[in-house]
């Protein structure tokens, strides 16, 4: 739904590039399409945005040939800005878990996000597939969830000790005790209204942890997937 709304958004930006030319998208050249990509450079839209933005751009031409609405592709000789090699952000085992530790435990918001964390790191997920984990996937006995992710792709992933104790915890001491939306009956993780977490709200609860223990890295959901990794080839 994410790539959905960014490629949407990448076209949307094509489309009034050649609405000012007084051109539609279909009938624009290669030449047009540096022009465009150019002119984002030139506004100071990141690299990384800038090869999105093409990546969007060639997928939009390759679907309008499947269609029969273009004979050629301009955009197939298409060239993007470079990108350097990045190494993403991991945090080392004790900043974990100090990050984990500093979670207040004495509120029903604290135990949920501590199973939450824990879920998180000790399963490598995605952010969406966090929130989106429902507890008919849940197959803690055995040790494994089954995670639905990218493309509707679905996976079992081994669950450690310390997030099956946590979570355990949470829905004993917590969520057994909210009134759960209709739409929400099945899934593991709630915010106060009963209803599902959004994206966001997993962010911010990480940021303010960051805040709390004075971490100098700039972290998200995502920091903790690249760290499970990490600690993975570590170990």
């Amino acid at each position: 739904a994410n790539s959905v709304s960014a490629y949407l958004n990448d076209i949307r930006k094509l489309n009034e590039f050649a609405t000012a030319k007084k051109r539609r998208p279909e009938t624009l050249t290669l030449n047009d399409l540096q022009k465009f990509l150019r002119s984002l450079s030139e506004l100071g839209l990141h690299v990384r945005s800038q090869a999105r933005l093409l990546s969007a751009v060639k997928a939009f031409f390759k679907y309008l040939i499947l269609e029969n609405s273009v004979a050629t592709d301009p955009s197939a000789l298409l060239e993007g800005p470079r990108l350097g090699k990045k190494i993403p952000s991991v945090l080392n085992v004790q900043e974990m878990e100090k990050l984990l530790a500093a979670i207040d435990l004495s509120k029903p918001e604290g135990l949920r996000n501590r199973a939450m964390l824990e879920t998180l790191y000790g399963c490598g997920l995605r952010v969406s597939e966090l929130v989106g984990l429902k507890i008919s996937d849940l197959f803690l006995d055995v040790g494994f969830i089954k995670i639905k992710g990218k493309g509707s792709k679905e996976r079992l992933v081994p669950i450690g000790s310390h997030a099956v104790k946590h979570i355990n915890i949470y829905r004993k001491g917590v969520r057994r005790h909210q009134r759960v939306k209709k739409e929400a009956e099945d899934i593991l993780f709630l915010n106060r209204r009963g209803g599902k977490l959004s994206r966001v709200m997993v962010f911010n609860i990480i940021k303010a942890l960051a805040k709390a223990i004075g971490l100098k890295k700039i972290i998200s959901p995502h920091t903790f997937r690249h760290s499970f990794a990490t600690h993975l080839i570590d170990g």
